[in-house]
């Protein structure tokens, strides 16, 4: 007849496994502990079987039990703890080694185009990662999903994405750049950056608090057509003061006097840096013949069928204004851009105002007006609390060399060697380009 198991436990080892039972982070340990006290209680030992059976959280095998004991026995409470390279083998272990290798691999299969790898799909799904990688293929779809959430691959929603194609990319941040530093420095200059936005009569759609179930927030339109309405803006780049205009339509006469406005108010600056975006009309003949001749180390975009002349209309001011061109198609690299954001989120997000069009002209201009004697609270949103720090992350590893005798900084990156102090004039003859 098979002897009942026994169990004798020296103090010192009933009290390692209470607090074992009691407050190891691992179930699976305190499950082991208290099976083992139970086994040895001293008043009222219970057979292995039993504690199998009937003793624990989840019913076990008796054998699986005393396999507990014995390792006990023979290791101490180090028998109780899982063996290295115990329990089942990830999916990937017999290619990948590592998790993160693992990782590694299926974010080069994921970023690949599927159908490169005969794939009929342009988006990757369980399936088709189960045929095409081979340590998936035993797997079931479920078995996928599972081992891309045990390496942290998730199914996200995607966002739009472009990429600036001018080779002049880095030269023309870093010229922004050097301005930035001569303003906090506290040098005789101004740096603007200047952008127009169009807004219109009916409002946008966005998200809103509502009752927990089918009613959603309205986004209450008008019968009247989406009327559309412009307005040009700069932020100061040292104080966030905001000057703006706005009108049906921002052309070359408009924003000749937009400058003048921009003139009048920094008159005590030497000169006046705006910083902008390619729009054609920002070097059009006819502007450019307002302000200073330009020192512009990048040529001109302009429409074929522009003139390179000004027509007699345009006026020869010329006010002290120097322009920056930002890279082309890279609207992240100014930062009038949050500007614009917070005011569509204040202002023209679900208004109530599609009926009363010029109160929501009122309303958008009182909002810009908030910042008309600069703001520092705007300064931390659009991020120029610190122009030091400007377009740091994307000049990181690019030189500047200055001439404390010179005018001009040269620049030392991978597009551009040095910016040359070329001027621009707009009753210049076009010189070609070298």
């Amino acid at each position: 007849m098979a002897q009942p198991l026994r169990l004798i436990l020296l103090p010192e080892q009933r009290q390692t496994l209470e607090s074992l039972r009691n407050t190891d982070p691992r179930p699976y340990v305190r499950e082991r502990a208290a099976a083992l006290l139970k086994i040895a209680a001293p008043e009222n030992p219970a057979s292995g079987r039993h504690v199998a059976l009937h003793g624990l959280l989840k019913r076990r095998e008796p054998d699986t039990v005393y396999r507990w004991v014995r390792r006990f026995q023979t290791e101490g409470v180090v028998g109780l703890y899982r063996r290295p390279g115990s329990g089942r083998k990830p999916a990937y272990a017999s290619h990948h080694p590592t998790a993160e290798q693992a990782r590694e691999a299926l974010q080069h299969l994921l970023r690949r185009d599927p159908r490169e790898l005969g794939e009929p799909r342009t988006r990757w799904t369980l399936a088709s990662l189960r045929r095409v990688c081979q340590w998936l293929q035993g797997l079931t779809p479920q078995g996928v999903w599972q081992t891309l959430q045990r390496l942290r691959i998730h199914y996200k929603r995607g966002r739009d994405y472009i990429h600036s194609p001018d080779p002049d990319y880095l030269a023309k941040l870093r010229t922004v750049s050097v301005h930035a530093h001569a303003v906090a420095r506290g040098e005789a200059v101004a740096l603007l950056f200047q952008d127009e936005l169009t807004y219109y009569r009916q409002p946008t759609l966005a998200s809103a608090y509502e009752v927990a179930g089918p009613r959603q927030p309205l986004a209450r339109r008008s019968y009247a057509a989406n009327a559309r309405w412009r307005v040009v803006a700069t932020v100061d780049a040292c104080t966030g003061r905001v000057l703006y205009a706005q009108g049906a339509r921002i052309g070359v006469v408009e924003l000749v006097r937009f400058y003048e406005h921009v003139a009048a108010v920094y008159s005590g600056a030497r000169t006046i840096y705006v910083v902008q975006d390619n729009w054609p009309i920002h070097t059009h003949p006819a502007v450019l013949a307002a302000l200073e001749p330009q020192r512009q180390p990048w040529p001109w975009y302009r429409p074929r069928h522009w003139q390179a002349m000004p027509t007699p209309p345009a006026r020869s001011l010329p006010l002290p204004i120097q322009l920056l061109l930002l890279p082309t198609y890279a609207a992240w690299t100014n930062p009038i851009e949050k500007l614009w954001r917070w005011l569509k989120q204040e202002v023209m997000h679900l208004h109530r105002w599609a009926e009363q069009w010029e109160e929501l002209k009122r309303q958008v201009g009182a909002f810009l007006e908030q910042f008309a004697h600069g703001s520092a609270t705007l300064l931390r949103y659009v991020g120029l609390q610190d122009l030091t720090r400007l377009y740091r992350t994307a000049l990181a590893g690019v030189k500047v060399h200055t001439n404390p005798r010179a005018t001009h900084s040269f620049i030392r990156c991978p597009f551009v060697e040095a910016i040359s102090n070329t001027v621009f004039h707009p009753r210049a003859k076009k010189r070609k380009a070298r």
